[in-house]
């Protein structure tokens, strides 16, 4: 333990400078200390304090300049919301969970959690009553006691992410309470499993983790219907049954957000497949760094919904039933993607996702396969309507889509169907980025009190309708004018006449 040497950012550094005059113990715990030992970065700083915490969280808000929030009053936590040269830096202060700091570590989860430092003293000694720094050394992850996962479920959950995001092992016996006690995770609240979910999919591997999750049992209880997806065939060209290629899609989907971020690397574009679609999309990068930065409810990634979209978008082949084709013997999940979607929207909603979350997932779900990147051609009417049906989703809709041929054709990919579908993806993204005030969304010439002015109309459904004709007809350039569209709108009454 003497050897170690901890990596302490600058703002943690001068917040232990600036409370030199705080009297009650308080302790850097959990997982901050846990990263400061393997080096990675901090963005979140548990303490524990002897006092108030509360008082300090906001003595600490006030030093460094940051923002405070009472988290819960009943159990006196405060959190302090702080700028630093490396981001945002969350600190939240909660009293020692037992009698004292060791009684507070030894309620931890994992060993490697139930580390501490002084704030007020040297941050480079470690408190360590449960053998975490040799578990880090060993990359171990180990319950803290032999009742760590009965007490809470949530832990198993807990394990799988936190061993996938370090590259660490689970100790064969925490495993086994683990695969004990999954069947209790209904016991505890459904946003703690949402949370816990979001966090796998957050994971740089994600798919690793979902596996985890599917040998442990995790799946079994929290998305039961995923798991009659194993084993469960499909006729070519799909290489895989419907769970195999489910996971192919999630993975094919992260490759494909990795290559649009600002950490791509190189190797990105390596493949002919990913490649290809790296150099059309490129010109697009920017703003879709934007739109996959985006945050849901309680700040969770949108590109974890994402990922949760890929694990949902076949959902609906295990509880539909299948036929065959007489001419071609083909197996056919008939309207998948409809139940897919139905399952989609009872889970997110069992779990307690925002409707604005459950909305995203179930539309890219339940167009996850739309004709316009197929389609040999897609003319500026085609693509109005694509976005005028989906909005923003339809950027998940196009990466999903992507991602599911992949996933569904293994290293058999054919080269002028994928470079047509990457090409129709450029077609429909450049109009959205680049060409909204023309293709997608043309400025009005006439509203719909004109329009009933001009024809003599009555409110109703028809004006509505009208106003599309004429939107249309503009994206096709037959409307210029208002004179333009007032004849498009009588020659479409016409035709009703």
């Amino acid at each position: 333990m003497n050897d170690l040497i901890l990596v302490w950012s600058d703002t943690v550094l001068d917040l232990a400078d600036l409370l030199t005059d705080v009297q009650d113990p308080a302790y850097i715990v959990g997982g901050a200390v846990r990263d400061a030992v393997l080096r990675r970065p901090i963005k979140d700083v548990d303490i524990a304090t002897a006092g108030s915490g509360i008082a300090l969280a906001k003595r600490i808000a006030n030093r460094l300049k940051g923002d405070f929030y009472a988290l819960d009053t009943g159990r006196d936590v405060g959190r302090a919301l702080v700028d630093s040269p490396d981001g945002k830096l969350i600190f939240d202060v909660a009293g020692f969970r037992g009698d004292d700091l060791e009684a507070d570590l030894r309620d931890r989860d994992f060993t490697i959690n139930a580390l501490a430092v002084n704030l007020l003293g040297d941050l480079q000694h470690v408190v360590d009553p449960t053998g975490g720094v040799k578990d880090l050394i060993n990359k171990t992850v180990r319950r803290c006691a032999a009742t760590s996962v009965w007490d809470d479920p949530i832990r198993a959950m807990r394990a799988i992410r936190i061993s996938v995001e370090l590259g660490f092992r689970i100790e064969p016996e925490t495993l086994k309470d683990m695969r004990a006690n999954v069947s209790r995770l209904p016991e505890t609240s459904a946003e703690r499993v949402r949370d816990e979910l979001m966090r796998m999919l957050g994971l740089g591997k994600a798919v690793a983790a979902i596996r985890v999750a599917d040998a442990v049992g995790v799946l079994d209880v929290v998305l039961p219907e995923l798991t009659k997806l194993h084993g469960l065939p499909q006729s070519p060209p799909h290489a895989f049954d419907a769970w195999e290629h489910t996971l192919a899609t999630m993975e094919h989907l992260n490759d494909l957000l990795a290559s649009i971020l600002p950490t791509r690397t190189d190797e990105t574009s390596a493949q002919f497949s990913l490649g290809t679609l790296v150099v059309a999309l490129d010109r697009f990068r920017q703003p879709l760094q934007e739109h996959l930065s985006k945050t849901w409810a309680d700040d969770r990634p949108h590109r974890a919904l994402m990922l949760l979209a890929a694990l949902l978008h076949d959902v609906g082949k295990g509880v539909i039933e299948r036929t065959e084709s007489p001419v071609t013997g083909r197996l056919i999940y008939h309207k998948h993607e409809a139940a897919s979607a139905e399952i989609a929207e009872t889970k997110l909603t069992d779990l307690h996702f925002s409707s604005a979350e459950r909305d995203r997932v179930t539309t890219a779900v339940r167009h996850h396969a739309p004709a316009e990147i197929w389609t040999p051609t897609v003319s500026p009417l085609n693509v109005h309507r694509f976005w005028r049906r989906y909005g923003a989703a339809g950027i998940d809709i196009i990466l999903l889509t992507l991602a599911d041929y992949l996933g569904m054709v293994g290293s058999a990919v054919d080269q002028d169907k994928w470079l047509r579908a990457v090409e129709n993806a450029q077609t429909l993204l450049h109009a959205y980025f680049e060409d909204y005030d023309r293709i997608v969304e043309p400025p009005a010439l006439i509203n719909g009190t004109e329009l009933m002015t001009a024809l003599d109309l009555k409110p109703g459904a028809v004006i509505g309708e009208l106003l599309q004709v004429i939107r249309e007809a503009q994206v096709t350039g037959e409307v210029e004018t208002v004179d333009d569209a007032l004849r498009v709108a009588r020659h479409e009454l016409d035709q009703r006449a």
